[in-house]
């Protein structure tokens, strides 16, 4: 039986598969301004080309590396610019959900990034941990201030837009990140210009670093489960089944598959089957309702079935009807996804 079985028969003849559960709520969201994204990438990309040639000037490592976490911030900015777009281009041809996960793919690609970059400088870091060479502090602790009050207006753009899009987080988490780099670097500007203790300069670039692998490692890994399909997180499938099994009249699901298209759109499938006489279209209704409202999924595929009705056959099993007398059902399926729910204490 598949699972995103689609019955187009207008005239609802019982005794067939009822699926046509779609609620369809695929537009980007208009919080999600690329007006925004663009002014932060305009602040961005002018202090990086000036911080640069301060960091050469002034032999900071901590600045070469902030300005080269804001080239990654430059560089996931325009990604999510480009993904942003390429996400509101309607389904069509062999792309049913159109090409909503090319903002996924660019949270991935910031969460990569991020990692890469922090192996490079935590390397450099420890080089000149062991041999620190001189530093200009007073010019590190200008140029990092000056980095935090740009920091700061973009991460302030960018909090404008929409961030329930992992694409748009990705590009925060790199802004705020950077901000908390440059106040690390500030404090070892202060620290080489008092004291003269030119590793703080590396220690510094040691905290970004840190920072940097803890971005990358959440961008990747919520990207990830939405490649793999898992569930959002916050929601158990197994829970969520024995919710659905409790409503009254169903007397089982399985094949659930529970899944996000992008990351703020969940979706779902699932085989339900109903005690025979009942009333499959209600019972599709208040299935639908439920998943709306409880855990805010509206696109949802439900085929609904009774109890005992064999499609490929067309033969009916003459069973009693009632939920109590679920144990009792054959499998409807052969080879079904995942755990059977039926109502009563059972497994997982």
């Amino acid at each position: 039986m598949t699972e995103h079985a689609h019955s187009h028969d207008h005239n609802h003849a019982h005794g067939h598969s009822h699926s046509h559960s779609h609620s369809h709520s695929h537009t980007l969201s208009p919080d999600a301004d690329r007006r925004w994204l663009r002014a932060a990438l305009v602040l961005i990309t002018a202090f990086m080309a000036v911080e640069v040639v301060i960091g050469f000037l002034a032999r900071s490592l901590a600045l070469i590396s902030d300005a080269a976490h804001m080239l990654t911030d430059a560089a996931s900015i325009v990604l999510a610019l480009v993904a942003m777009r390429l996400a509101a281009r309607p389904a069509r041809g062999g792309y049913t959900y159109g090409l909503k996960r090319a903002e996924i793919l660019s949270a991935q690609a910031n969460g990569i990034t991020l990692l890469v970059l922090s192996l490079w400088l935590g390397y450099e870091a420890i080089t000149r941990l062991v041999s620190p060479p001189e530093v200009t502090g007073g010019l590190v602790l200008v140029t990092a201030l000056a980095g935090v009050v740009v920091n700061i207006a973009a991460a302030w753009c960018i909090s404008r837009a929409n961030r329930s899009s992992l694409n748009v987080e990705g590009a925060y988490q790199h802004i705020l990140t950077d901000l908390f780099g440059f106040i690390a670097t500030a404090v070892a500007g202060a620290v080489v210009l008092t004291t003269g203790f030119a590793r703080a300069d590396a220690i510094a670039s040691l905290v970004v670093v840190v920072l940097m692998l803890r971005a990358g490692t959440g961008l990747v890994r919520e990207s990830g489960r939405i490649f793999m399909e898992a569930a959002p997180s916050g929601v158990d499938p197994d829970a969520l089944g024995d919710h659905l099994v409790e409503v009254d009249q169903v007397v089982e699901v399985h094949d659930l598959h529970i899944w996000e298209i992008t990351s703020g759109e969940p979706a779902l499938s699932a085989h339900i089957l109903v005690a025979p006489g009942g009333d499959c279209h209600a019972v599709r209704r208040g299935l639908h309702e439920l998943l709306s409202l409880k855990y805010g999924i509206t696109h949802a595929t439900l085929q609904v079935d009774h109890v005992g009705e064999l499609p490929r056959s067309g033969e009916v099993l003459h069973i009693a009807a009632g939920p109590d007398d679920a144990a009792l059902v054959p499998p409807h399926c052969e080879g079904t996804h995942g755990p059977v729910h039926r109502p009563g204490p059972h497994d997982h």
